[in-house]
């Protein structure tokens, strides 16, 4: 009788420490489940965008990464283009507006391609600034000029030429119009991409003084 009793504890502490073992390492496999990293469940890639570097240096980029100005402001390519394309927009929107003295009849509208041609060399020369002091080219070879929003072709460029009175006036008003739609629309891509906050700042304030000529236009032609 004594040895039954005996066998039964040895099996009952036997049984009580199995199922200490089995709770323990249950914890343990708790917490090391918990404390281990998880894995992203739909990580996507980061968005690529191409920005020109110095010889050898890697041409495409990530949107996320910080690409540094050396005053410590961030930009991307999307700031980059934006800066090399607006200066030949710009330069066609001088070329355009030096053509109205001696040609239009109007002398509000030949006062406003004056002020157009005043002030956009001044922005001309901060963009220019903004490449060279990031090590940036003026041009780059992959832009089609042709194609941004607003250009006007060679063939509009040369009929403007040849005109004058009324009509130099009506066909000045058209073309530079969608021109600066064109550059309004520029300016939004980089308001809405651009990493440069100065540059966004200077964009916007492009599409607002571009909007107001139009209205300016709209005005001297119409009366």
């Amino acid at each position: 009788m004594g040895r039954v009793r005996k066998s039964t504890l040895v099996a009952a502490v036997v049984v009580v420490a199995g199922a200490v073992a089995v709770a323990v390492a249950a914890r343990m496999g708790a917490e090391e489940s918990a404390a281990a990293p998880k894995p992203s469940v739909s990580a996507a890639p980061p968005q690529r965008v191409v920005l020109p570097g110095g010889p050898g240096d890697e041409a495409v980029v990530s949107d996320t990464d910080k690409v540094k100005a050396p005053d410590g402001s961030t930009f991307n390519g999307i700031d980059t283009t934006f800066v090399q394309m607006m200066i030949v927009h710009h330069e066609q929107a001088i070329t355009m507006a030096n053509l109205a003295p001696g040609r239009a009849e109007n002398g509000k509208l030949a006062a406003l391609a004056e002020r157009i041609s005043v002030a956009q060399p001044f922005e001309i020369n901060f963009l220019k600034g903004w490449l060279k002091e990031r090590g940036l080219p003026e041009n780059d070879p992959r832009h089609d000029h042709a194609t941004m929003p607003g250009m006007q072709t060679e063939g509009d460029m040369g009929a403007l030429a040849a005109a004058s009175g009324a009509a130099f006036d009506t066909k000045f008003a058209t073309m530079m119009t969608d021109h600066h739609r064109g550059a309004m629309r520029m300016a939004g891509d980089v308001i809405k991409g651009g990493s440069d906050e100065k540059l966004r700042e200077i964009a916007n304030e492009m599409a607002v003084e571009q909007g107001s000529e139009i209205r300016r236009l709209r005005q001297v032609t119409a009366g």
